[in-house]
């Protein structure tokens, strides 16, 4: 069955982006990217409008700080209380899932895109792509590189730098190059945390 490069680009197949389709949706994309680094910083709904005509889905309560950069755009789907912070990259020739309530950290890249370990493959502009699932409740933390086929569980906290080539399971801290689980985020590592809140609130002046 024939198909069309985009069509082989979505399915995980080699395909090659040196094609109309995929030339025009990426002319789009560059007007995108100048559109929404040209935002005044302060302009947090104006990039949130721009995102939300772009990408595939976006829940509530959005925020990507600019600068940013998007391939497409068109294959990002973010769940609800979203926050990215400076200099965020987002290749997307496939899908990235992203969860509720995740906080993504500066100078965080999403790559979904691979290229053949052949270099005659390679050298003939063949490539191909892997989506990338984040669950929810995730914070990635700053110069952290999330590779192609990547997923990531629920309740995770990502080290800063780290370099995630496998899936990480949730309720876990992980870290490194390449990124591996430290420990489990316990229940009495919660209660900590919850004490610290629950002080913050009865102690603030108001």
């Amino acid at each position: 069955m024939k198909k069309t490069n985009k069509e082989k680009m979505l399915s995980g197949e080699l395909y090659t982006a040196e094609e109309p389709i995929l030339s025009k949706e990426h002319a789009e994309a560059a007007l995108f990217n100048d559109a929404f680094n040209a935002t005044a910083f302060g302009d947090y709904e104006g990039r949130e409008r721009l995102c939300r005509q772009r990408f595939a889905s976006v829940g509530a309560n959005f925020t990507i700080n600019k600068p940013a950069y998007f391939d497409y755009g068109t294959h990002i789907h973010v769940g609800n209380n979203f926050y990215a912070n400076f200099d965020c990259v987002f290749l997307d020739v496939a899908d990235i899932y992203i969860g509720d309530h995740c906080f993504i950290a500066p100078r965080v890249s999403f790559f979904t895109a691979g290229h053949p370990t052949d270099k005659e493959v390679r050298n003939e502009l063949l490539e191909f792509g892997k989506p990338i699932h984040v669950g929810n409740d995730v914070w990635i933390g700053g110069g952290s590189v999330i590779n192609p086929g990547v997923t990531i569980g629920d309740d995770v906290v990502i080290g800063s730098g780290s370099v995630v080539t496998k899936n990480i399971p949730s309720h876990v801290i992980a870290a490194g190059n390449p990124c591996r689980v430290i420990r489990e985020i316990s229940e009495q590592e919660k209660a900590c945390w919850r004490a610290k809140r629950d002080y913050y609130y009865q102690t603030i002046k108001k």
